[in-house]
């Protein structure tokens, strides 16, 4: 059995889909898992412990999210090199791939853990959650190593056509992290820090389902003589990691803001962002999911110079986008109350989150269409434009809650997100088709030289 897949051959369609679904259940069995941590706290512990856990989301998304992006800017450059079939640079890419990964761990852990208190300050955090939040974020970000690990080996993976490997480790990682949740939670009353300790553990066993894969293909076994010669490409990564890194970061910066004037309001409004959260991420994963199949099979077809294999895919995976955004948004227009009632308690934070998910619900086209063309012009080694689109939406959101909080109140915070979304789509849907349309243009010019040249010849 291939232990890789080449997404620069095939049939479109299949070859498309045979890599989204398995990716697809994979990130949807993060989300639910996510999910079945908040509603176990939530129902488990109360309201309030809810509040402390989904206080950390913010912070752990400028985090992660900075970790995320870089593990996704190094794959880009992994997979344009499978694509290439340039075996040589490949291992050494994977060698700078490790190197800087066992740096950026260990700064990020260190950064993450001094900053966490006051960062919580800064928050505005409320007495009544700050001890819970700092509680679940010294153990979540002190097992930062793990997650980036797991970053890592499922994104070099994915950039070499395997997206079964990570599902098969979120399966198992899945039913690990649940029952962790019971155990600590019911069983030792160990409150908000067992299900941080659930969700570290579940995640180090994802790293080794992985890695143990990782070791089987040759293609990508460096060797010493490749980690050491590898110095050249880590300046490349960097250019394409860092760009995307600062992206979700930036992004991140600016759902702090809106955690901060959430938390302004006060503890229900907290619980009801918290939960109202966990769906809109749960359900932009389809169109997510396809946003990393339009990177990976970008990244492969552009290191194969395969540019119009890339148009037809942008078809596929924004298909997809819009078939999730019609079921899932759906859900979140007509079904909010009942979604609001499997993770809260209380009235006042239910009756909240049924007037918010509506209005995301609606907007959701926005995000789930940014995600497909945003995941295109990465995969073309083009981060600089989702760069900038991330300060855009950082700008956006700050504007509209700052304009409107005191008009629309915790509702203007739903605006801003969807506000944020539409900008950022328009700047990277502008920069596909230019990128794509110059490379075309170029290919073009090539083969007319050629045929030129030909014709004179003979």
């Amino acid at each position: 059995m291939s232990k890789t897949t080449d997404l620069t051959k095939g049939k479109i369609t299949p070859v498309i889909l045979g890599f989204f679904f398995p990716m697809l259940l994979t990130n949807m069995l993060q989300q639910i898992y996510t999910v079945a941590d908040t509603a176990i706290v939530g129902k488990g512990l109360g309201d309030d412990k809810l509040a402390a856990v989904g206080n950390m989301s913010s912070l752990t998304f400028l985090i992660f999210g900075f970790a995320m992006g870089l593990a996704n800017g190094f794959s880009i450059i992994i997979a344009q090199n499978f694509g290439s079939k340039d075996y040589a640079k490949l291992r050494k890419s994977v060698a700078a791939t490790v190197k800087l990964f066992i740096i950026f761990s260990i700064l990020l852990t260190v950064i993450s853990m001094a900053t966490l208190r006051f960062l919580m300050d800064v928050m505005q955090t409320d007495p009544l959650i700050l001890d819970d939040s700092l509680k679940y974020g010294y153990v979540i970000f002190g097992g930062l190593a793990v997650t980036l690990s797991y970053n890592l080996t499922s994104g070099i993976l994915r950039a070499l056509g395997d997206s079964k490997t990570p599902f098969y480790a979120i399966i198992i990682s899945s039913v690990i992290n649940v029952v962790l949740d019971f155990v600590f939670i019911f069983g030792f009353k160990t409150g908000v820090e067992g299900a941080a300790v659930a969700t570290v553990f579940s995640q180090a066993v994802s790293t080794v389902v992985c890695f143990a894969k990782l070791r089987t293909i040759e293609s990508i076994r460096f060797t010493k003589a490749d980690y050491k010669e590898c110095g050249s490409f880590c300046g490349k990564l960097i250019a394409n990691g860092i760009p995307m890194a600062l992206m979700n970061s930036i992004t991140a910066i600016g759902c702090i803001v809106l955690q901060y004037f959430i938390n302004g309001l006060g503890v229900a409004y907290t619980s009801a962002y918290s939960a109202c959260s966990k769906y809109i991420n749960l359900f932009m994963q389809p169109a997510c999911t396809a946003g990393f199949t339009m990177s990976s099979f970008t990244s492969q077809n552009y290191g194969a110079k395969e540019y119009g294999r890339i148009r037809s895919g942008l078809k596929v995976c924004f298909a997809i986008a819009a078939i999730s955004y019609v079921t899932l948004g759906a859900c979140m227009v007509f079904f909010p109350r009942q979604l609001s009632l499997l993770m809260m308690n209380g009235e006042e934070p239910v009756a909240l989150a049924s007037e918010y998910l509506p209005i995301c619900g609606i907007m959701l086209f926005a995000v789930d269409f940014l995600f497909v063309f945003r995941s295109g012009v990465q995969g073309m080694g083009r981060p600089t434009i989702p760069m900038i689109s991330g300060i855009l939406e950082m700008a956006i959101r700050i504007l509209v809650v700052v304009l409107f909080i005191d008009s629309l109140g915790f509702n203007s915070t739903a605006y801003a997100q969807a506000a944020a979304w539409v900008g950022a789509l328009i700047m990277n849907y502008l920069a596909f088709r230019h990128y794509i349309g110059a490379h075309s243009e170029n290919k073009k010019a090539k083969l007319s030289k050629k045929h030129i040249k030909a014709a004179q010849m003979g």
